[in-house]
C-alpha cells in the first residue's frame, strides 16, 4: 500500500468481510511467513486497547506482516507507544496510523468512575481522565462518550508528536484516523 487512504480502505474491506463472515484470510500461508521472516512492510500501523476481544488482525481480516500492532490499555499514549509508532512510520514506512478504541472499555470505565487505582493502573486512568473530563455533562453515555474522546484525544497526540510525527502528517505522507469497535456488531466505525 503506498498511500493512507489505500491503508484505510484495505482495512475497511477487511472490517467487511469480518462483519459479514466472509473472512478472506489473506497472507496466512506457509509462503507469507518465510516471506516476512526477511523483513516487514506493513501497511498500517494500529494502536488498540489490549482487551482481548478486540484483536486487530481478526477484527481487520489481515495476515503476517500487514498490520503493525501497538497494544496497551485504553490505547493511550507513552513514550514507549510513541516511539513504537515512530519507528513504524519512519523506518517502515507505514503511511496509516489507526487508533482503536472500543465499547465497554474497562481502562476508560476506570478513568469515569474515578477514585484511586491500584498499584500501575493509575498512570492508564491518568492518562484517560482528560478524556473523560471532556464529556462530562454531555448528553449520551457517558461511558461511550468518554470512549469516543480518548480515541480523538490520542488522535490529536499523535497528529501533532514532536519530532517524527507531525512532520510526516505535514507533509501528507501519514494519515492519522480513529475508530470505536462494537464489540456486538463487529463494526470497526471511524470517529475521528
Amino acid at each position: 500500500m503506498s498511500s493512507g487512504e489505500q491503508a484505510l480502505q484495505s482495512l475497511v474491506a477487511g472490517n467487511m468481510r469480518y462483519v459479514g463472515t466472509k473472512l478472506a484470510h489473506p497472507n496466512q500461508s506457509a509462503e507469507r511467513r518465510l516471506e516476512v521472516a526477511k523483513g516487514q512492510r506493513p501497511f498500517a500501523a494500529i494502536l488498540g486497547c489490549s482487551d482481548s476481544r478486540v484483536p486487530p488482525e481478526l477484527i481487520f481480516d489481515q495476515g503476517l506482516g500487514d498490520l503493525f500492532v501497538v497494544r496497551v490499555a485504553g490505547n493511550v499514549v507513552d513514550d514507549v507507544v510513541l516511539g513504537s509508532l515512530e519507528y513504524a512510520v519512519a523506518h517502515l514506512g507505514v503511511s496509516l496510523i489507526m487508533v482503536l478504541g472500543h465499547e465497554r472499555c474497562g481502562a476508560v470505565e476506570a478513568a469515569l468512575k474515578g477514585g484511586e487505582a491500584p498499584g500501575h493502573v493509575r498512570s492508564v486512568v491518568a492518562a484517560i481522565a482528560p478524556a473523560v473530563e471532556k464529556v462530562k455533562g454531555q448528553p449520551g453515555d457517558p461511558l461511550n462518550n468518554a470512549v469516543s474522546a480518548n480515541v480523538e484525544m490520542v488522535v490529536a497526540q499523535l497528529r501533532s508528536s514532536q519530532p517524527v510525527l507531525s512532520v510526516i502528517v505535514g507533509v501528507g505522507k501519514l494519515r492519522v484516523v480513529g475508530a470505536r469497535y462494537d464489540l456486538d456488531s463487529g463494526w470497526a466505525d471511524l470517529i475521528a
